[in-house]
């Protein structure tokens, strides 16, 4: 199978300046469609996680100390 360069499946083509306010504007509603999404979604995940901990937690597969690490790595990479 041909692997395939990125450059070669992404095409730029120019945009008329008309149209570019469409693009715009098409560009806001994906963006604020994907953040609904996101905050919809967000809820569900956190609940999963702090389960996934409870477990490991329960099960003596991990200790506090090691969440609390954990979290605070997440924290960092997140700035």
């Amino acid at each position: 199978m041909k692997k395939l360069d990125s450059r070669s499946r992404v095409t730029k083509k120019m945009v008329p300046a008309a149209k570019s306010k469409d693009t715009n504007s098409d560009l806001r509603q994906q963006l604020e469609d994907l953040t609904e999404k996101i905050d919809l979604v967000l809820p569900e995940v956190t609940a999963r996680v702090a389960a996934l901990e409870h477990l490991l937690r329960e099960k003596n597969l991990v200790s506090r100390q090691d969440l609390i690490s954990a979290r605070a790595f997440v924290r960092l990479q997140e700035e």
